[in-house]
């Protein structure tokens, strides 16, 4: 909506929009100064109110303009905020709904505020790795003190404008709406000041005792926890200098500091995932207006680990789930199971034990397919065998309603195999969750050759009611992550023959960013499984060369925590990995019956060539058209494979390095004699970009 102003009295109210979140773009801004100027020189005007509309103010910068001259133009929202900030006739922020970022930041540089019920407060930019850069910094230590404003800048998340009740931050907490309230406080102010200028903000003096044991604990807690990300250390810096210097000095180091920020590589990187996990959700050939389907009740079928976490995320959703298993132990071990997670949610006071209660209500055990007749979404979470599959869904194919969806939590098996096995494969899609379910935010959605767009946009709809980052994935052997993963973990094994130990790989992918290395990842989601999966490889893909050294490690019974030994041994009621006296010497065999002395293998060398084998599978998945967009691998990888989010995920991070740069190394790795001399031979798609200089992202695939 135009920016619009309503006269109520003596006082001009002043109302601004831009759908959905009232981010304060070029156009808004511009609007919206001439507006304030046009009050401040209307003679009948005593007062000013600023206001957002449908029921809230403002979530700050749009985005979509950092980095580009439109963030820039005048006026910026540092000259818009000046400009309230300077009126002799007093301003008032009527707050209600969300006021983030350079929202709260306008509403700091009022002279007075007004928040209704609800209303929340917050400056999130940390989480794409910038600071407050429109006097943010310095206004609200100014109001709240170093301490509380430093905690609200670090957290970078929405807190309730209650909390700040009795505070300068809030002039008034009203428990209705928060414009008339704000004309009533602007006309009274106006009264009182009898012309006087308004008070600022900025003019406030901070004191803070203790500040520099208070600031330096602050720093050494950042270093340890955030060491890859520069953000919090420049908000600590910038914040210091609200106590420490004048206004004028502490917005100069603001802007020097957020401007490094914003072109810094971690920036880039966050604010590329900020706008892939977004753009995730967008399908090429399904509308937003395609129709859903209604989902009220739920089946998993399967109690085991994987089952019973799927089974959470519905519960915690509110919505009824049924939970088969086809022995009374196996589903009554599935029910304690999920009672068991709620209560150690509540023990560590993460959900409310009444919550806790009215989840289980939510939980029907069946022994009895019949039972989830009346469901609407059934998914199996059953072991990972395609005939196990199929005869699954042979038996939910005949006792399901007409317009049930039948889902696949496989994460690697032919949807379309297992979809054959019904007479309503346009029902079918594969739901593959990550272990934990009901903790990692990735949802991989597979669509099958005849998958129903209503189907799949019914599943990618219910999987933000279920707080999952959705990301679509064609059918192939592994779909988008486990497809890659292969790769990469078949890498991490031709290394180990080479010479370097499970301790070096994991610590230089670790150092790198990842969560976890590949070693520590294997024996705890457990080694067996790979195992399983290797074994139907070497039927399907009798050329493709494999190291047999994880088959060594399975055949001494070695499948990682579960069996207290693995790549590393573990220790009763310490899952910490120790170096295995027992896999070094079954590493020296092996590297002696294949004629390899160990050589010695640098970090960087470890590194590129496993993120780099992950950058060429995801090449040639883009390619068949697996994968949307590149920025969906990127998704996938960060939220579902402990990717470093400073980098952006690997395709971006390929960018970041070069693509010309990247196929150049992997020719250097392809003179390595071991291994498969294929491997390192560039996808299509990836030779034709590095060749012309063009990246993933500049191809249009990134959107």
């Amino acid at each position: 909506m135009p920016v619009v102003t309503v006269a109520e009295g003596p006082v001009a109210v002043i109302t601004f929009g831009e759908p959905p979140v009232n981010s304060l773009g070029s156009a808004t801004r511009r609007d919206l100064a001439a507006a304030i100027d046009a009050a401040i020189a209307d003679e009948a005007v005593t007062a000013i109110v600023i206001a957002g509309a449908n029921g809230l103010f403002s979530a700050g910068a749009d985005i979509k303009e950092f980095g580009t001259p439109a963030a820039l133009a005048s006026p910026n929202l540092r000259e818009l905020i000046a400009l309230v900030e300077s009126s002799r006739k007093p301003v008032v922020a009527a707050i209600e709904g969300n006021c983030l970022g350079g929202g709260f930041e306008l509403a700091l540089g009022c002279h007075y505020r007004v928040a209704g019920a609800g209303a929340k407060l917050g400056l999130p930019e940390v989480k794409l790795g910038l600071l407050p850069g429109a006097g943010g910094t310095q206004r609200l230590p100014r109001l709240i003190g170093v301490e509380h404003a430093l905690n609200l800048i670090l957290a970078g998340a929405p807190i309730d404008a209650a909390l700040f009740r009795g505070t300068p931050l809030l002039d008034e907490l009203v428990k209705g709406a928060a414009v008339p309230a704000a004309v009533a406080l602007a006309g009274r102010k106006s009264q009182e000041l009898g012309g006087a200028a308004p008070p600022r903000v900025r003019d406030r003096r901070v004191k803070e005792p203790a500040l520099d044991a208070f600031l330096g604990f602050a720093r050494n807690s950042i270093r340890s926890g955030f060491a890859h990300y520069p953000a919090p250390l420049a908000i600590v810096d910038a914040v210091e200098q609200s106590a420490t210097k004048d206004f004028e000095n502490g917005m100069a180091n603001e802007r020097k500091l957020f401007a490094e920020l914003m072109f810094g590589p971690v920036s880039v990187a966050l604010r590329h995932l900020f706008f892939a996990e977004r753009a995730a959700a967008k399908i090429p050939d399904v509308a937003d207006s395609t129709p859903i389907r209604s989902v009220d009740r739920v089946a998993v079928i399967g109690g085991g680990t994987m089952g019973t976490g799927i089974a959470i995320n519905f519960l915690n959703a509110g919505l009824p789930v049924r939970l088969l298993e086809l022995g009374q132990d196996a589903l009554d071990h599935g029910v304690a199971r999920i009672g068991e997670i709620f209560q150690a949610q509540v023990k560590k006071g993460r959900l409310k034990a009444e919550d806790a209660a009215s989840r289980a209500v939510l939980l029907s055990p069946t022994l009895r397919y019949e039972d989830l007749a009346d469901c609407d979404l059934l998914i199996e979470a059953v072991f990972e065998d395609m005939e196990v599959k199929r005869q699954v869904f042979g038996r939910l194919d005949s006792i399901a309603h007409r317009g049930a969806i039948l889902a696949s939590n496989t994460s690697t098996l032919d949807l379309d195999e297992i979809a054959a096995s019904t007479a309503r494969p346009a029902d079918v899609i594969g739901m593959h969750f990550f272990s934990p379910a009901n903790v990692m935010k990735l949802l991989e959605v597979v669509r099958g050759r005849a998958t129903g767009k209503d189907v799949l946009a019914t599943v990618m709809r219910l999987s933000r009611k279920l707080g999952k980052t959705a990301v679509v994935s064609g059918v192939c052997d592994g779909f988008i992550g486990n497809r890659m993963l292969e790769q990469y973990l078949r890498q991490a094994l031709f290394l180990i023959d080479e010479g370097a130990s499970p301790t070096q790989i994991d610590a230089a992918i670790e150092a790198f960013g990842f969560a976890m290395g590949p070693f520590r990842m294997s024996d705890l989601a457990g080694n067996d499984i790979g195992w399983h999966i290797r074994k139907r490889r070497y039927v399907a893909r009798p050329m493709m060369v494999y190291s047999r050294v994880a088959d060594r490690l399975c055949e001494l019974g070695r499948f990682g925590q579960k069996t207290g030994a693995g790549w590393y041994d573990y220790r009763p009621g310490d899952r910490n990995a120790h170096p295995s006296p027992v896999v070094e010497r079954m590493l020296a065999e092996h590297r002696a019956g294949l004629g390899l002395g160990a050589r010695s293998i640098a970090d960087a060398e470890i590194v590129d060539r496993l993120v780099y084998a992950l950058v060429n599978e995801a090449a040639k998945i883009l390619e068949e058209g697996v994968a949307n967009k590149s920025s969906d691998i990127d998704v996938v990888y960060v939220y579902g494979y402990g990717f470093p989010p400073w980098r952006g995920g690997p395709m971006c991070h390929a960018d970041s390095v070069g693509l010309f740069g990247v196929v150049h190394r992997m020719a250097e790795f392809a003179r390595n004699p071991h291994g498969d001399p294929a491997f390192w031979t560039p996808a299509p798609m990836l030779a034709r970009l590095a060749a012309t200089g063009q990246t993933f992202g500049s191809t249009g695939v990134r959107s």
